[in-house]
């Protein structure tokens, strides 16, 4: 079977490009102009000369040399699955890209939660000592994008669980932030799952695989390649400096600190003087215990809080222990994909400060089950009522915390549009407390 190792190898080959999102409307740029013969097929196509997988997609799908595949299609469906059977090699954009790119240049992001975060403190750190760094993939653009100029500088590349799996071709250095439950929908199992995630730190190549200090990936290490590395917790306040909330973020700053130290030939105590300098330019992730709005009570206040970029049990935890001495209203739920709430159910039930739940979507029903046990467990039936119910829970005072632990694509286009109507809805609550004051009611 033909097994291309880069975008160059396609040069008069029949191409399939099956999904045709972002990265393969990329993939589509990169190769027009390469002799490769383009086909291009999707689930739900919506363009002129875009064929539609289940009325002939797949069959036409499987006269290609090669089909890349894009990140949102599982890598063991049954379509996927039958297309190597007769023949057809499956790869990823990404992974033609590894093959291509300077390996040495590159800085792999993933993890079960803090990899966004981690993607954004590793270029604004290197940016601190004067480097040049892009940040790519999922935070940005996809890297292979001919739009983009990656010439030159670091390239930081933040790699989700979808993409690991396709990877052959290892980043020089790979971080991995954390390891818990996700996408089980599009795994089958959490043990799936791992295999899959660390996939990007097994791949050829000589690279260093860095850690953070955590349980969970300290059982998992043999199931990691390169040579791993563990990155200790930052606990002298940068993360503080950098406007980032809870303990969770010092293991976020701790590997961001160790990854550029590595990447420059730096101390730690050096990279941390230099981003010292300048923490103050650095701007927290959207949707990342984001203080949106705050409002005065007798005595206190209420802080509204987004973490809509919370989509698994894991950050929503986390999240929970930032605020483990207040009152909290948490509004979680969402598109349920499978994954294990009993955790998160149990850490809920075991808090000592009044908490109160509010659950929404299918997601939020099956944890609203598992907390039944709680004295407060509330349904709302939009983001609306959830805020409202979080607001009246907390009114003496406390957080009202956005953190769904749960994907946002039952009912938004993703979780911006999702963090943004969480947004909304807390400024129209606040705008109809004012009003109730001042009329006296």
């Amino acid at each position: 079977m033909f097994r291309p190792t880069g975008f160059a190898d396609l040069h008069d080959k029949r191409v399939g490009i099956y999904g045709y999102g972002v990265e393969g409307r990329a993939t589509a740029r990169r190769l027009r102009g390469t002799g490769a013969e383009l086909l291009i097929v999707d689930d739900d196509p919506g363009d002129a000369g875009v064929l539609a997988a289940a009325d002939g997609g797949l069959e036409a799908l499987a006269t290609c040399d090669v089909v890349i595949k894009s990140p949102g299609i599982p890598r063991r469906r049954a379509d996927v699955v039958g297309l190597e059977e007769r023949g057809v090699s499956v790869t990823s954009a990404l992974d033609l890209w590894l093959h291509e790119v300077d390996a040495q240049r590159v800085i792999a992001i993933t993890g079960t939660k803090g990899k966004s975060t981690t993607t954004s403190l590793v270029a604004f750190f290197l940016r601190a000592l004067g480097e040049e760094a892009h940040e790519l993939g999922n935070f940005g653009r996809p890297p292979y994008d001919p739009d983009l100029d990656t010439s030159s500088g670091w390239l930081v590349l933040e790699v989700s669980s979808f993409q690991s799996v396709d990877v052959t071709r290892a980043p020089g250095l790979v971080l991995v932030t954390s390891l818990g439950s996700d996408h089980l929908d599009w795994h089958g199992t959490l043990a799936q799952y791992h295999e899959d995630k660390l996939t990007i730190t097994r791949a050829a190549g000589k690279h260093v695989t860095l850690i953070a200090d955590d349980p969970a990936l300290d059982r998992a290490r043999t199931q990691m390649g390169g040579r791993v590395v563990v990155a200790t917790r930052d606990d002298t306040g940068l993360s503080h400096e950098l406007g980032l909330l809870g303990a969770h973020n010092e293991s976020n700053v701790g590997l961001a600190l160790a990854a550029c130290a590595m990447a420059t030939d730096l101390t730690v105590v050096d990279v941390r003087a230099a981003v010292r300098r300048r923490a103050h330019e650095f701007t927290p992730l959207r949707g990342r215990l984001t203080l949106v709005a705050s409002r005065e009570v007798r005595g206190g206040h209420v802080r509204y809080v987004d973490d809509g970029l919370a989509t698994s049990p894991l950050p929503t935890l986390a999240a929970l222990e930032v605020f483990v001495h207040e009152p909290v209203a948490l509004i979680a739920g969402g598109f349920d994909r499978g994954v294990d709430y009993d955790a998160l159910a149990r850490s809920l039930g075991e808090r000592g400060t009044a908490t109160t739940v509010v659950v929404i979507g299918p997601a939020g029903e099956r944890l609203g089950a598992l907390c039944a046990g709680m004295p407060r467990v509330l349904h709302a039936r939009d983001m609306r009522s959830a805020v409202r119910l979080a607001d009246q829970a907390v009114a003496d005072g406390g957080v009202v915390l956005f953190s769904p632990a749960a994907p946002s694509f039952d009912a938004y286009r993703d979780w911006a549009e999702r963090s943004d109507d969480f947004t909304q809805m807390v400024q129209s609550t606040i705008a109809e407390r004012a009003a109730d004051v001042e009329n006296g009611s």
